[in-house]
């Protein structure tokens, strides 16, 4: 029995026959002819004005394909994109081929095999979702004509090592065996054995030829993290068009490159949580003096400085595909030499976060570096690598422990190859900082981590550091030692002779 209008809708802006009985029906009908109601398409009505249909089939589309297609299945792209249609279209395997065009979509029937085992309905109606199985071998199938059925090899390939990565060999193996029994229902030989190859190099059973950069690491046996790639790729477009105004280097003299090191080292080393008073971490790394209380967190300070002064360390750029693992693990080595709980010089063996943020797996972390530091000969040099290379370091998050400060060593020694100003990042900006970098992580919006470091060169590099007392005594004014954003407000160094105008005034 045909459920009643009532029990589907509270209005009259969808009027589906397939949901009426009879008696509906012919009211329904009655009220076409006095033009109460108008056809959308046959069997299917509305009392809404024609321009508000494409948004009412929009908001009932799966109520609608239900009621015009009982029994088929969202297919193909459609299907691989999450049961959406894509350019506003969507495919449906039904029991002839067809194009339909509804207000705002149009569908496109091919002509196929119903539900199977796997395939689940859709909001409880006579439309499914098909099976992981049955949706990728479709999407492997020939596809011809202006609008693609199918998505084809690359982005089912990158779907498969997205599975494996998330979930493993196991929810592989399940989706091959069920694509097993599903071949010879579809007519899917073809596919069947496009599919068992794809798994089977990515298990490393099989030796089809991959085609996408993660497919290829991960046959190679280094397996990258695809999404990670993706931001660094995105960063790197914008990175190659910006027209950066780089800071020359502030440190003309040998007293001023030692003075910079050692606030560079401080304030590193205080993002991370080594709180020292800056005249305690000026005794320790000016005069190696060693804090009895604290002797890990005084090498941190030591080992900063050491990466920052020294010229092999602060000139060194980061070095492309493999090299870059031997490089950053004898970086880390030196840096975390007194801190054997982090386990200097190894990659990690467990995940690490950072608030919401889960960084690259263990598994992926040599195929992301090494994919990653491709890209570095690709922006220019100077400001566009140092944040890429920075940006790089801090995602993969490669170490257990340490990681901040490396990737801002990275960072400055990529300024410092073209004689540009390093970067300082003060207590007070260090919210900012962060900020800008989760904002980067988890939308891929990469101007305001761009405009933030542009800024705080522009700020480290106006000091004067050829008198340490004078400069902590100008950075103290401009509030750099602060930790509150909503009492302080960052100033730069050009600013002061106004502030201090300012105060004697009020």
């Amino acid at each position: 029995m045909k459920r009643s209008l009532k029990n589907t809708t509270t209005d009259d802006s969808l009027v589906i026959y397939a949901e009426l009985n009879d008696a509906e029906i012919r009211a329904a009908q009655r009220r076409l002819k006095t033009g109460e109601l108008a056809r959308i398409v046959p069997s299917v009505l509305s009392a809404s004005p024609e321009e508000d249909w494409p948004s009412i089939v929009a908001l009932h589309r799966i109520r609608l394909l239900a009621a015009l297609f009982p029994g088929a299945v969202i297919g193909f792209r459609s299907a691989f994109k999450g049961g959406i249609p894509v350019d506003g279209v969507i495919h449906l395997s039904y029991s002839y081929n067809r194009i339909v065009e509804l207000p705002g979509l149009k569908v496109i029937l091919v002509k196929g095999h119903g539900q199977l085992a796997g395939d689940q309905p859709m909001s409880g109606r006579n439309l499914f979702f098909p099976s992981q199985a049955r949706m990728l071998m479709e999407n492997l199938t020939a596809s011809r004509g202006v609008i693609k059925k199918a998505v084809g090899q690359i982005a089912v390939e990158e779907r498969l090592v997205g599975i494996y990565e998330s979930r493993g060999a196991e929810a592989l193996n399940r989706i091959r065996d069920e694509a097993l029994a599903l071949a010879p229902l579809l007519g899917f030989d073809k596919e069947y054995r496009m599919l068992n190859e794809l798994i089977g190099t990515i298990l490393g059973t099989k030796s089809a030829q991959l085609v996408t950069v993660a497919g290829k690491a991960l046959a190679a046996g280094t397996p990258v993290d695809a999404d990670r790639l993706a931001l660094f790729e995105a960063l790197a477009a914008v990175l190659r068009v910006i027209p950066f105004s780089e800071k020359a280097s502030p440190t003309g003299s040998e007293a001023a490159r030692i003075n910079f090191a050692f606030l560079e080292s401080y304030f590193s080393n205080f993002i991370e949580g080594t709180e020292f008073d800056v005249s305690e971490a000026r005794q320790i790394a000016l005069d190696g003096r060693i804090i009895d209380q604290r002797p890990k967190d005084s090498h941190d300070i030591l080992g900063v400085f050491r990466q920052a002064i020294n010229p092999g360390w602060a000139n060194q750029s980061m070095a492309i595909g493999e090299a870059v693992l031997h490089q950053l693990r004898q970086r880390h080595t030196d840096l975390m030499k007194e801190r054997p709980e982090a386990s200097p010089g190894d990659f990690k063996d467990r995940e690490n976060f950072a608030g919401n943020t889960t960084f690259v797996s263990p598994r992926n972390v040599m195929g992301t570096l090494i994919e990653g530091s491709k890209l570095l000969p690709s922006v220019p040099p100077g400001m566009a690598r140092a944040l890429l290379a920075m940006f790089i370091v801090s995602e993969v998050h490669p170490f257990i422990d340490g990681n901040g400060r490396l990737a801002r060593l990275v960072m400055n020694a990529e300024l410092s190859v073209v004689n540009a100003s390093r970067i300082i990042v003060p207590t007070l900006f260090r919210e900012e900082y962060l900020d800008c970098l989760r904002v980067l992580t988890r939308q891929g919006k990469p101007e305001p981590f761009i405009e933030a470091m542009q800024y705080i060169q522009q700020w480290t590099a106006a000091f004067d550091y050829t008198d340490l007392d004078r400069v902590i005594n100008q950075m103290k004014a401009c509030n750099a030692f602060e930790k509150s954003r909503r009492q302080f407000q960052l100033l730069n160094v050009s600013d002061l002779d106004t502030h201090l105008r300012q105060n004697i005034q009020s």
